[in-house]
Order: structure tokens, then C-alpha cells, then sequence
């Protein structure tokens, strides 16, 4: 019985080295990378840490408890769409050049065209969010933007690690329109091992800012969060940015949960012409690590943000609320708070140059 157990545990550990050792998992960092990232003051006891102590799990839930919910509970019966969900497919490659555009394409994906530079933010193209095929698919209508309608792109912007923000096929099939990447500290030893070149790489940690093409900025700034692919969690940093141009400035919110660093990033660098914030795939359980609606709300005061635009929802179903619910809570929050939620379908353009914006309900059909 010993050697069966012996054996048993020999093979576990095998599969498990077999399959992380994929492609699709990344590559941990080595080398100069590596020394980067223990030099970092945000890097302690062999993980990257919050600036704030951050659980995984709200007071009163236990990893039990959750993991029952998510697997045996009744599932909210609008859980998924009962029909393909409304949404436009725009051609990003035919937008003109001096126009100012933000252009969702699900979940937390979506092309901003500003002041002559093109951006392409956490760009998960292929039919799932997950490693695996079979696990965690986008809902009808949701997925209508595939790697090939990517146009050539001054930037793409990756705010984190996950599989829902950081998808191999994506970025392994857009390498070749990509000119440099903008990335947290670790993440580049993915790219690196998906083919691309260092050089193209600029991968900083929290407080760094860089010149852009025509005169933008970028800066790194902190979220609440975590990382990692395989089992090994914060072996790699997550961000916020800030996109500082001649004409506006720009939120991107990553993922993050509710804390203090909302605030101090509009007290450095607000006021915000437009703040792209995580909405979606939330539960109280994990709300130190993903924001609930009120904290968008929240959020979105703190880094005095003139309009808003939710993401994070519509095209996966990674939490237990209903698929629509995100929009439907946030949107009525907003008004009560008097705020300018923009709300438009997937591939529908937001002039960033235009106030006043109005977008249909398009959820509630």
C-alpha cells in the first residue's frame, strides 16, 4: 500500500509538472528579471504585496464554504445569456487616425486610439478565458472580436497575469502588429517565452513613468489584487495606469478591489477625463480583491472621474451573479450619485472627444 501511495504521488506530480509545462503557463523569472523584482519595495517574503493587507477572503467565508457555492449551489438562472448578447463589430482597422476612440471588446478587453497612438488593453480573443479549451467560454455574442481584426499597434497594455486579462493565443497571434508592450514587473518572462523580443518589452513596477509616442505618458500605478498562472501565487506584479496624452487623461483600472489607493492616485494625478473600472465578477467573498458595484461608484469619486466605463463582465461567467447584473447595479448607483456612466454595446465606439454620450440599456433586452 506504501509504494501504491509512493507511486500515486510520483505520478501527481509528474502530470502536474507535464501539463504547467505547457506553453499556455508561462515562464517564471530568471536572471536580471528576477533581480528586478527582489530589489522591488513591493516585493517581501518571496511575493509581490499590496500596499494594504489583502485576504483572499472577506471576513466570515472560508475557502470550503466558497468552493461548495461555486459547485453545488443553484446557479442564478441568468447566470449565462439565454441569448447571444447585443454587440457591434466595429473595424478597428478602418477607424480613422486622428480619431479619439475607446472601443470595449468584452470583459476586460478593449482598443483605445488616441492622439495618433493605438492601445490595446488585456486583449482576450480566443473563446475562453481559461488554459483550457473546455473551461470558462465566452458567451454568445460576446466573442466576435478574434485575434486577425487587430490592426498594427504602437502599444499593448497588460495589466496582470491572469488568464482572463493575459491570453496565450491572443498575444502569441498579434505578436507580429505589436511594436512594445507595457506590462508589470515579471510578467514580460510570459512574453518572452511567446516569442517576444526584450527589447520590445517595458515592464516597470508602481511609481514608473514613461514617454510615449506624441508626446503621451503612461504611469504604473497600484491595485489590489494578486497574480499568477500555475500554483504559485505574486511571482509577478499587477497594475493599475495612469495614460496622461496632450488632450485627456485616462484611468485603466485593471483589476482591482476597493482600497486608499483610488484616492491617492486623484489627489497625484486626477482629475480623470476617463476611468475604465473593473464591474463584474464579484462576490462579497472576494470583494479585498474585485471591486462590487458600490465600490466602482466609490472609486470612481475618489479619482474624480468625469465619465466612467465599466468592464469586467458581459463574456465570462467567473462569479455566481447574473450575467447582467454588473451593469444593472452600477448604472442605477451612478445616477444616484449623479455620475456619467458610459455604457456601450461590445464593439460600439466611444468618441473621447464628445460629451454627453448616451448609450441604450442594451443589457435589459
Amino acid at each position: 500500500m506504501v509504494y501504491i501511495i509512493i507511486a500515486a504521488v510520483v505520478l501527481l506530480v509528474l502530470l502536474y509538472f507535464l501539463i504547467t509545462g505547457q506553453e499556455v503557463f508561462g515562464a517564471e523569472a530568471k536572471g536580471e528579471r528576477l533581480e528586478r523584482i527582489r530589489q522591488s519595495q513591493y516585493y517581501k517574503n518571496h511575493q509581490f504585496q499590496n500596499l494594504t493587507a489583502t485576504p483572499s477572503l472577506a471576513e466570515g467565508y472560508s475557502m470550503p464554504k466558497v468552493m461548495y457555492d461555486f459547485f453545488f449551489k443553484k446557479k442564478n438562472p441568468l447566470l449565462k445569456p439565454l441569448n447571444n448578447i447585443p454587440s457591434l463589430h466595429t473595424d478597428l482597422k478602418s477607424l480613422p487616425k486622428d480619431q479619439d476612440a475607446f472601443v470595449w471588446l468584452g470583459h476586460s478587453s478593449y482598443y483605445i486610439q488616441t492622439d495618433g497612438v493605438s492601445l490595446l488593453i488585456d486583449p482576450v480573443l480566443s473563446t475562453y478565458g481559461s488554459p483550457f479549451k473546455f473551461f470558462n467560454k465566452a458567451f454568445g455574442g460576446a466573442d466576435i472580436y478574434k485575434p486577425e481584426d487587430i490592426p498594427e499597434l504602437d502599444y499593448l497594455v497588460i495589466t496582470h497575469d491572469h488568464y482572463d486579462h493575459l491570453d496565450y493565443p491572443t498575444v502569441k497571434a498579434i505578436k507580429d502588429k505589436v511594436s512594445k508592450v507595457i506590462l508589470p514587473l515579471g510578467v514580460g518572462a510570459h512574453l518572452e517565452r511567446w516569442g517576444y523580443r526584450p527589447e520590445q518589452l517595458i515592464e516597470e513596477e508602481w511609481g514608473s513613468e514613461v514617454n510615449l509616442k506624441n508626446d503621451l505618458k503612461i504611469f504604473f500605478t497600484p491595485a489590489r489584487h494578486f497574480s499568477g498562472r500555475k500554483v504559485k501565487r505574486n511571482i509577478t506584479l499587477w497594475t493599475s495606469y495612469v495614460l496622461q496624452t496632450p488632450t485627456k487623461k485616462l484611468f485603466l483600472g485593471g483589476d482591482s478591489g476597493y482600497d486608499t489607493h483610488f484616492r491617492m492616485i486623484g489627489e497625484k494625478y486626477g482629475p480623470f477625463d476617463y476611468a475604465i473600472i473593473e464591474n463584474g465578477q464579484y462576490n462579497e467573498a472576494w470583494k479585498y480583491i474585485h471591486a462590487l458595484p458600490e465600490d466602482v461608484i466609490q472609486a470612481g469619486i475618489d479619482i474624480n472621474a468625469k465619465n466612467i466605463i465599466p468592464v469586467h463582465s458581459s463574456k465570462f461567467a467567473l462569479a455566481l451573479h447574473a450575467w447582467n447584473e454588473p451593469l444593472q447595479k452600477v448604472t442605477t448607483l451612478g445616477k444616484e450619485k449623479h455620475l456619467n456612466i458610459l455604457t456601450p454595446m461590445i464593439g460600439e465606439p466611444v468618441d473621447l472627444n464628445k460629451k454627453d454620450q448616451q448609450f441604450k440599456t442594451w443589457w435589459e433586452d
